[in-house]
């Protein structure tokens, strides 16, 4: 994706945000393959508060149930909870998978149109079902969909690079985050990555 009119913009709204720009180089936001919808969720389900390692290696395993690929909700529906458990899966993950299954199958969470929805709809929307909540919906609409102005205002890494780039005598606050973010729109998801980034180079 070509983020030239975004830079050009960050650079001349927030000179704080401008040299973490020049320090971190070429923006690398959407360069990530593609994936269904479904199983993006179910992904950022598996991945919740373990280690990248490990969620890789249960979501692996899941996915070996069906023949090495994703399920679709039908399937991961049809699933019995003990072939889940033997994959990995803990029972509080399964009851979050069969309620995004469910609510996919019986259209409340209509995936097929989901990305036609504004921001805060789709949110409103994908955070219906248990499990995925803001910040969950905020990371499917920057990296799945590849939305142009989501600020993670909930994210620790968001906070802490913001604490540090502006020198704040304390970790800022959502509303913090939001108010100091305000000159990006509406290329916050850019100036996002380069902060998430920020933190790796230091």
């Amino acid at each position: 994706m070509n983020h030239t009119a975004a830079i050009r913009h960050l650079k001349r709204a927030d000179p704080v945000l401008g040299a973490i720009i020049r320090s971190v180089g070429t923006c690398e936001l959407g360069t990530s393959r593609q994936r269904s919808h479904f199983r993006a969720l179910t992904r950022s389900i598996i991945y919740q508060q373990l280690s990248g390692k490990a969620a890789a290696t249960i979501l692996s395993r899941m996915h070996a149930i069906y023949g090495g690929r994703a399920p679709t909700a039908e399937q991961l529906l049809a699933t019995p909870d003990a072939a889940l458990q033997a994959a990995g899966v803990s029972r509080q993950k399964i009851s979050y998978l069969r309620d995004l299954a469910t609510r996919v199958h019986e259209g409340s969470v209509p995936l097929t149109r989901i990305a036609r929805l504004p921001d805060e709809e789709l949110i409103t929307t994908i955070t219906q079902v248990k499990g995925i909540g803001r910040w969950t919906a905020q990371m499917f609409l920057m990296f799945q969909l590849h939305r142009p102005d989501v600020l993670p205002e909930l994210d620790l890494g968001i906070q802490n690079a913001i604490w540090k780039a502006y020198g704040l005598r304390k970790r800022p606050l959502p509303q913090d985050v939001l108010r100091i973010g305000k000159p990006w729109r509406p290329h916050a998801s850019v100036a996002s990555w380069y902060l998430w980034r920020s933190l790796d180079t230091a």
